[in-house]
């Protein structure tokens, strides 16, 4: 539209600068004819006072500001003069003629850009002696009113166009806000930890938004079938997974039974019949059903525990204090492991830094800068007892299990150090030990039932592969956190190692 309405503005004006050329050139015409008479007296000069006359029909009345006049005679200027805007009679620029000299005789107007006066309107004829007159008249109020129309044109696109951008996004915005919201249920969806454990996906797109549009209410009915679907699978599979748990457990309790009947009875045998003359393979045979009896039952109790953590059964809360706690299982490694390097610091009994020397000492004990003042006596620390709300014993077994684990799994030498601190309204036991470090592969699954390392390894330990699972089970009924960072010889050469973190949430001394 502003495109449309300028070039009908400019054809306008032209129109009319050509209407005014014409009674201009008329006007010309007829003063030189001598069918008009001039005012009296001279002509007007610029200030540089010209002598040249003005070109005849210039002065004719009603001649406005603008308008020049050039008569060319046998193909060269012999005069040339133009009107200013002050109403002065001003001769033209050498460079004005050759602008002017191809204008066409056709008597029809046209366009002419003249040196150092513009875009000119002009239209050139004949007169009777054979001179080519050109007038012409200036076009500079037509650009000027054409540069103020588009100037207001394009503030008005400007301003339309911000207008139109708003109310564009505020409506995309509103026809899009169903589709946020079908967005926002699938995150929260996606927040859930759907992994493990009884799941049940409660959201759903609003009923609103399935009706909002064709493409939100395709998205937003696909989507809650989805999630009909997945509520579905994940009610089946805690279901298959809750039989298979009722089954380890009842199969467990099951076989203590008859594990204890097998293992008293070699016991009854190995001790009454001590005098007989057993032969030396039944001895052998009757000794390694006895070890595999108490294997077996040690792992029945592993999956009997399993089952009643995963039940949320089992568990007998008090203050345990991981001091004492720490002090205990660590001297049971050390007698355990006496080709080892055992280290307990208990970092959370230790003043914080600087609580203790609370100003730099000299060499005879007074504080710099106090010489010869009483030194003020120093508070004493009392440290928080590092208690937390636990089961004893499961806590133990777990702190058993893993300083098993740092004398098992690493060669004679290996420095095994248990930190106890404080964290975060946390207590943190750190066992770090500087072995070979843990493969990356095995890292992965550390903590899935029956993971296990190297074949042969695990025929020299015995192990089932339930101690880690075990140990991360009980510190997760405890609200706690169990984590593992390991790096092996060719990871890191000089830093290799594993570390275990257990994270349990402390009790607040009143």
């Amino acid at each position: 539209m502003s495109a449309f309405s300028t070039l009908t503005l400019r054809y306008t004006l032209t129109e009319h600068l050509d209407d005014k050329l014409a009674a201009a050139s008329e006007r010309a015409a007829n003063r030189r004819n001598g069918l008009e008479q001039g005012p009296a007296g001279p002509p007007q000069y610029p200030d540089v006072g010209s002598t040249e006359e003005v070109a005849p029909g210039l002065d004719a009345a009603g001649q406005s500001t603008g308008t020049l006049t050039v008569i060319i005679t046998s193909g060269s200027v012999s005069s040339a003069t133009y009107i200013d805007a002050e109403g002065h009679y001003v001769s033209l620029s050498p460079q004005a003629h050759a602008d002017l000299l191809p204008v066409r005789t056709d008597g029809h107007p046209m366009t002419v850009s003249i040196t150092s006066l513009g875009d000119y309107r002009v239209v050139a004829s004949k007169d009777d002696s054979g001179a080519v007159v050109v007038t012409g008249l200036s076009m500079e109020d037509d650009n000027r009113l054409v540069r103020t129309q588009l100037l207001i044109e394009a503030g008005i696109a400007l301003v339309g166009a911000l207008v139109i951008a708003l109310a564009g996004r505020s409506m995309v915005r509103s026809s899009l806000a169903p589709l946020e919201r079908v967005a926002v249920t699938a995150q929260h969806v996606a927040s859930q930890p759907l992994e493990r454990g009884e799941v049940s996906i409660d959201e759903r797109v609003p009923a609103e938004d399935l009706v909002s549009s064709t493409e939100v209410s395709q998205v937003g009915t696909a989507l809650n079938t989805l999630l009909d679907r997945v509520e579905d699978a994940l009610g089946a599979r805690q279901r298959s997974e809750t039989q298979v748990r009722q089954f380890v457990a009842d199969a467990s309790h099951e076989l203590r039974t008859p594990l204890a009947s097998i293992r008293g009875y070699t016991e009854l045998i190995q001790r009454e019949g001590a005098d007989a003359n057993l032969p030396e393979e039944a001895e052998h045979a009757l000794q390694r059903v006895h070890s595999e009896s108490l294997r077996m039952t040690a792992l029945v109790e592993d999956l009997l525990l399993l089952a009643s953590l995963d039940a949320g059964r089992g568990l007998v809360l008090t203050e345990v204090d991981l001091v004492g706690l720490l002090v205990d299982t660590v001297a049971d490694a050390r007698a355990a492991g006496p080709d080892h390097d055992w280290e307990l610091v208990l970092e959370a009994l230790e003043p914080p830094a600087g609580n203790s020397d609370r100003a730099a000492q000299n060499g005879s004990g007074i504080p710099q800068g106090c010489e010869g003042q009483e030194p003020e006596p120093e508070e004493e620390f009392v440290p928080e007892p590092p208690l937390v709300m636990g089961d004893e014993p499961r806590l133990r077994q777990v702190l058993v299990n893993l300083l098993a684990n740092a004398r098992v799994h690493t060669p004679p030498g290996t420095r095994v150090t248990t930190t106890l601190l404080r964290h975060d309204n946390h207590l943190v036991v750190r066992i770090a030990d500087n072995g070979p470090g843990i493969e990356p592969a095995l890292r992965e699954r550390l903590f899935e039932r029956f993971a296990r390392g190297d074949t042969s390894r695990e025929r020299r330990t015995g192990s089932t592969g339930l101690g880690m699972s075990i140990a991360l089970a009980i510190v997760q009924s405890h609200q706690g956190t169990l984590t593992v960072e390991s790096a092996t010889r060719q990871e890191d050469p000089e830093h290799h190692g594993t570390t275990f973190a257990i994270s349990l949430p402390a009790v607040e001394v009143r």
